[in-house]
């Protein structure tokens, strides 16, 4: 048994089946883990780019918001 290196949620993965570099989703959190090593098994949080470009369109999305209740003002 492993544990997911974000929320220590227990994953229940095979581990004789494992190969370094595969990845998997916890059950728990949702988040991306790859595994890291298999002996002893450790698993790493992948780097989630796609977070940062939702970042950067929640930015676009309040700014637009902004935008529209500006436009809404006037009128």
């Amino acid at each position: 048994m492993v544990n997911c290196p974000l929320c220590d949620a227990a994953m229940d993965v095979d581990e004789e089946e494992l190969d370094e570099g595969d990845a998997l989703v916890c059950e728990e959190c949702g988040a991306s883990v790859t595994v890291s090593s298999v002996s002893p098994l450790e698993l790493a949080a992948e780097a989630d780019e796609d977070l940062e470009d939702d970042e950067e369109f929640d930015d676009d999305f309040d700014e637009d918001e902004d935008e529209e209740e500006e436009e809404d003002e006037e009128e």
